[in-house]
């Protein structure tokens, strides 16, 4: 993953605090020829009057707004002009965060989207609304969900699927653990690959056969994972990475080892799926995006292509 031009999404109702800028002049620090562009959107209902009620006085509030967020940007981008960084300042009005980041990015190219995220409440997650998850689903580029800005990266951890039990495309996986490498190089971080699986529960067997000798067909589940596991990492230039297979749901699984480790950035590459097989589904990003304390960076194939464009 190339690092020269950060699109960091800066947000408008903290003046304080903006982890994702924290995380971009970290890693501006290790790529001296990364370039930022600082993006604001903003969006005040009681400024937008629709069709039947515009008037020169709301063009007028909103060229205000938009003009006051830019100076806020300017007093962001100044300390990183004073260190030698390029930045660039970007605000724009309009409904609908997701949209207008990926607007941002199909016109700027940027290499990577830096976005703070939250915790999402059970509302959101059950209506499947929230920007993060459209930027999972929809963000051509990697995506890096910041948490925690200002913690530096000293562990690594790229989660694999070597059977592709979620269709992922093959190649995903060796450039999960490429970009990992090339992260944890960079930083000096120590790099962890892991893998989940999960036999049927003893409950849920209906074969006679398998009922009768359970564990020999879990010792059967668990050496065909770590069989694809080791296959996988012989074909990638993994170094020193520490390994790890886990017997359970990625989504119960992951988050206990990122504790354990202490992983500071958590690999998953996702594709898109349609909205329906997304609502009973999901993606395991999204399932883990508020079970890990650490920052999410999201890996997308090579010839992904956003699905709600037009061809």
């Amino acid at each position: 993953m190339k690092i020269h031009h950060l699109l960091v999404v800066i947000d408008p109702t903290s003046k304080d605090q903006q982890p994702c800028l924290a995380r971009a002049e970290s890693l501006a620090q290790n790529h001296p020829e990364a370039r930022l562009t600082l993006l604001l959107c903003d969006y005040v209902a009681a400024l937008d009057g629709g069709s039947l009620f515009e008037s020169s006085g709301l063009e007028k509030a909103r060229a205000s707004l938009l003009h006051n967020h830019t100076v806020f940007l300017e007093r962001l981008a100044a300390p990183l002009r004073a260190k030698g960084l390029q930045v660039d300042v970007q605000a724009v009005w309009g409904k609908r965060l997701d949209r207008h980041i990926l607007q941002a990015a199909q016109q700027l190219k940027p290499d990577l989207i830096l976005k703070t995220t939250h915790h999402h409440n059970a509302l959101k997650r059950l209506f499947l609304t929230n920007t993060d998850w459209q930027l999972i689903r929809h963000c051509e580029v990697p995506l890096w969900l910041v948490k925690q800005g200002e913690q530096p990266v000293t562990q690594i951890c790229a989660a694999v699927d070597p059977l592709h039990i979620d269709d992922k495309p093959a190649n995903l996986d060796l450039k999960l653990i490429t970009e990992a490498r090339a992260l944890a190089d960079s930083t000096a971080a120590t790099l962890h690959l892991v893998h989940c699986y999960n036999p049927l529960p003893r409950t849920m067997v209906v074969d006679a056969t398998l009922v009768v000798d359970y564990q020999g067909y879990a010792d059967d589940v668990k050496k065909q994972h770590t069989d694809a596991f080791s296959d996988l990492l012989g074909r990638t230039e993994a170094g020193q990475a520490q390994q790890h297979l886990l017997e359970g749901y990625p989504e119960e699984a992951i988050p206990q080892l990122v504790e354990k480790l202490g992983i500071n950035l958590l690999l998953l590459g996702a594709v898109s799926r349609s909205r329906l097989e997304s609502a009973l589904i999901g993606h395991t990003a999204e399932r883990l995006l508020d079970e890990v304390p650490c920052d999410l960076l999201i890996i997308k194939p090579d010839d992904f292509r956003d699905p709600s464009k037009p061809a």
